[in-house]
């Protein structure tokens, strides 16, 4: 007589997302994972956000390294591996938290990565056009008074670098895997390359030495204004995950792709980050311009000189490299926003079919298999993303990107206060699904790994909506306005963060009573046949 199996090994779905994977296909091998986390974790446009906050900024990356990157990498290997599904840290979530949970920290998570394409990734490719291709001033063209007295080029170049995101992220997995593999060499590259230039500059001109070693002893002070941009550049894991059902073999290349990109992302981080810190006074750095400025500085030694007044100009090959690395630094931003479009746009497509966001959002190409419909809706958004910042700054490229890039990384580190905790409650609450790789230490470890992460999700976002927040609490004397980015008031950046963040709880609430009739169409099936892994047994019989 055939035993029941267990109920933690049946999943509730519904029949529309049965009927759309039929679309998916599997193209996602081994090394195509591990190129695509290290176009994930590796951005270059906020190496000069965490250096601004001189060389304390090293000291927290490397703590964090430590206490963050490598718990977060234990939880995302078993998550990945033990539930494979497509939409991966949306299931997570649902299956955790419930659909309702799930509904508002999906479009959260989602809603993210648009604002971060047409905000800090656009302004940022524009910012390294202008700086090495016209002197650092606005593109040549008639202004636009109502986006802030920018030029038109200027906003076309920022739409078409938001639609080739769109467009790369529509196109065939098959294809498409090539753009996260292409950028992967390329901001291997582009960092390496600056890296052994600084060897150069500095055998040439010597080093940056204004601060000694005490320098990087901790203070409370850079403690919270590195660690939201440092939690910010180290997530990205779970992101292979949200097409699980692509994945050729996700059991065994999970586990490999984020222990490889681990390392991988800590080199081409810390290495770069170091060298802008070795080569330029904190007052030339900032968190738009303060990579830039590195590469302009070192890269004189190919040609040019540093002037009187500290800026950098590139002559004969200097120039020439200096315009092959700006082009290099685009193309690893817009591979980095089609990265993170190609993830979070999935776990969006899979939320709508589970009845957790608008049906239409979940249509799946018959012909590429990817989410077109929410793929356009991410190219929509950023569009007005770029817009409303661009009319609300003035122009101002440094106040648009401080602006943006808080709402990005707060809306980001808010997720995963709901996706972290999920490891230790499918543990307790599906102890029988089949974990190929699990968290070594049992459940102890199981706590410590899932704690710490939340621990610090919920710090981030804390310290990002209140800048300043603990100043004062362990015997130091500070003003918490302080904290605040240049040219905001309390109540301007307070608003600037809360309004946005209000409306997307009141968007997520919406977007779950939108997907009740998708709900209504249930149905049971074991966990393993969802996930297009063959049948799991019952370990216990």
């Amino acid at each position: 007589m055939a035993t029941a199996a267990p109920a933690d090994l049946m999943d509730v779905t519904t029949t529309d997302a049965l009927a759309e994977k039929k679309k998916l296909r599997k193209h996602f091998a081994r090394f195509d994972i591990l190129f695509f986390l290290i176009c994930t974790l590796v951005g270059v446009d906020t190496l000069g956000a965490v250096a601004s906050n001189g060389p304390q900024a090293f000291t927290w990356l490397i703590f964090l390294a430590v206490l963050f990157f490598v718990p977060y990498a234990l939880l995302i290997a078993e998550l990945g591996t033990a539930f494979p599904e497509e939409g991966g840290p949306y299931i997570w979530t649902r299956m955790a938290w419930g659909r309702g949970v799930a509904a508002v920290n999906g479009l959260i998570y989602w809603v993210s990565n648009p604002i971060w394409v047409g905000g800090t990734l656009g302004i940022t490719a524009l910012t390294a056009i202008e700086e090495f291709f016209n002197n650092g001033r606005s593109l040549p063209g008639a202004k636009i008074s109502v986006l802030g007295g920018s030029s038109i080029l200027d906003v076309l170049f920022v739409v078409a670098f938001i639609w080739f995101t769109i467009v790369a992220a529509i196109i065939s997995f098959s294809v498409g895997k090539w753009v996260p593999t292409i950028g992967a060499f390329m901001r291997s590259l582009l960092l390496g390359f600056f890296t052994i230039t600084v060897v150069i500059y500095a055998i040439k001109n010597g080093i940056h030495d204004t601060f000694g070693g005490r320098a990087f002893l901790p203070s409370y002070a850079i403690f919270i204004a590195a660690v939201p941009v440092l939690i910010f550049n180290y997530v990205g894991f779970e992101l292979p995950s949200a097409a699980g059902e692509e994945m050729k073999n996700p059991q065994r290349d999970v586990p490999l792709g984020v222990a490889r990109s681990a390392v991988g992302t800590l080199l081409l981080y810390g290495l770069p980050i170091l060298a802008i810190l070795l080569l330029l006074p904190k007052s030339q750095i900032t968190g738009l311009t303060g990579f830039l400025a590195a590469i302009k500085s070192v890269f004189t030694v190919y040609g040019g000189h540093v002037a009187a007044n500290g800026t950098p100009v590139l002559t004969g090959a200097g120039k020439a490299l200096g315009y092959v690395i700006a082009i290099a630094f685009v193309l690893a931003l817009l591979t980095s926003g089609t990265t993170w479009i190609m993830g979070a746009d999935r776990a969006q497509a899979m939320a709508a079919l589970d009845g957790a966001a608008p049906r239409f959002m979940g249509r799946f190409s018959a012909r590429f298999g990817t989410p077109i419909a929410v793929n356009i809706c991410s190219g929509i958004a950023a569009t007005a993303v770029m817009v409303l910042a661009f009319a609300i700054t003035g122009g101002n490229a440094l106040k648009y990107f401080v602006v943006v890039l808080g709402l990005v990384i707060s809306t980001t580190t808010i997720s995963y206060i709901v996706i972290f905790p999920a490891l230790v409650k499918l543990r307790l609450s599906h102890p029988h699904v089949p974990r190929p790789y699990r968290v070594p230490g049992g459940m102890p470890m199981v706590w410590i790994v899932g704690g710490l992460c939340t621990l610090w999700a919920i710090f981030a976002s804390v310290v990002l909506v209140y800048p300043g927040f603990g100043v004062n609490w362990f015997g130091q004397h500070g003003n918490p306005n302080s904290s605040l980015p240049a040219g905001f008031t309390r109540w301007q950046f307070e608003m600037s963060q809360v309004i946005p963040l209000a409306v997307l709880l009141v968007i997520g609430v919406l977007f779950y009573i939108a997907g009740t009739r998708t709900r209504r169409h249930a149905v049971k099936v074991p966990i393993a046949q969802e996930m297009g892994i063959g049948e799991v047994s019952d370990p216990s019989t």
